[in-house]
């Protein structure tokens, strides 16, 4: 349906996220159901509530490879027979843990947005209740990751080969046009990627049918989805603000997997619940509450039938 048929609002369903994520977080307030809810909100959101600390040399200048690296360069008939196994096995065992957490995240997107719909704190149940849907979100994000991966990968191979060699074939300007432009593509698609899932939640379908349905919704309503994305990251931004205050007001506590994502559940909840509450407009066929149904109204209450009294003969 096209946004001229309707009004589709960009920041009002912001408003309608933070209420709902008060209602569910504090209405009432149930330490049990928030923890598991920022289970769910762990898993969907790539474990984003932890980060790694260490120290980064190459920013502070004392790292400089010409400087440092003297003698023969490295060759693999140097080392010693059991390097390349090794490597060969750290490649595999660092592929097959990044394809588990594609996994989990995708299984878990399903699970925080039953948690979010049906105002609750439950894992086992949407576990189990949306395994197809999520298994085929996971193999989409895996295509998309591979593509990402290999896109950046040529970029700086490419790089590398303009910087060091003496003829390159690739201009340095042209490269970076590229790599604006590939930057762009992946933020198209982690756009298609938020507005896939309710779909998929909605229809019950696969993540080809629903990248099909959601790139054909934004083609026709291009407009109003570049205001969307816009809007979106300026909210990235003041939670990714949010998220570094607490850690630091919590002395870091905040940053540690999981725990972060518990005592930031309100902001998470709210940019997660933000395009929900967003492509609903849509129609129905968008709506994830067009699942739950309908309230049912009690009976009317039964009155006894009215006995006619005779007249006396």
């Amino acid at each position: 349906m096209n946004s001229s048929d309707r009004r589709v609002e960009v920041f009002a369903p912001f408003g309608h996220a933070y209420d709902l994520t008060k209602k569910i977080c504090f209405q009432p307030f149930d330490l049990a159901k928030w923890f598991v809810i920022g289970f769910a909100a762990w898993l969907a959101t790539f474990f984003s509530g932890g980060s790694f600390n260490w120290r980064n040399k190459l920013s502070q200048g004392d790292w400089q490879w010409h400087a440092q690296h003297q003698g023969a360069p490295f060759t693999w008939s140097h080392s010693a027979p059991w390097v390349v196994p090794l490597v060969l096995f750290g490649l595999l065992l660092g592929l097959a843990f990044g394809a588990l957490i594609l996994w989990l995240n995708a299984r878990g997107r399903f699970m925080f947005t039953d948690c979010i719909v049906r105002n609750r704190g439950a894992i086992a149940e949407p576990w189990r209740e949306y395994r197809t849907e999520g298994n085929s979100l996971f193999v989409f994000q895996l295509v998309f990751t591979f593509c990402a991966l290999l896109g950046f990968g040529v970029l700086a191979f490419l790089f590398v080969l303009v910087r060091y060699w003496a003829k390159p074939i690739v201009p340095l300007g042209l490269l970076v046009v590229l790599g604006v432009f590939w930057i762009l593509v992946m933020i198209l698609f982690s756009l298609l990627l938020h507005f896939m899932l309710p779909v998929m939640y909605r229809r019950r379908c696969g993540a080809r049918e629903a990248f099909r349905a959601v790139s054909a919704l934004i083609r026709a309503n291009l407009g109003v989805f570049l205001l969307f994305l816009l809007f979106y990251l300026v909210l990235c931004v003041a939670a990714m603000a949010i998220g570094c205050i607490a850690g630091c007001v919590t002395c870091c506590v905040a940053a540690l997997p999981y725990i972060g994502t518990v005592i930031l559940l309100p902001v998470v909840m709210t940019m997660f619940a933000y395009p929900l509450c967003f492509v609903r407009q849509f129609g129905d066929e968008y709506d994830v509450w067009a699942v739950l149904p309908p309230p049912t109204e009690p009976p009317p209450p039964q009155v006894p039938p009215i006995q006619e009294t005779l007249p006396p003969a």
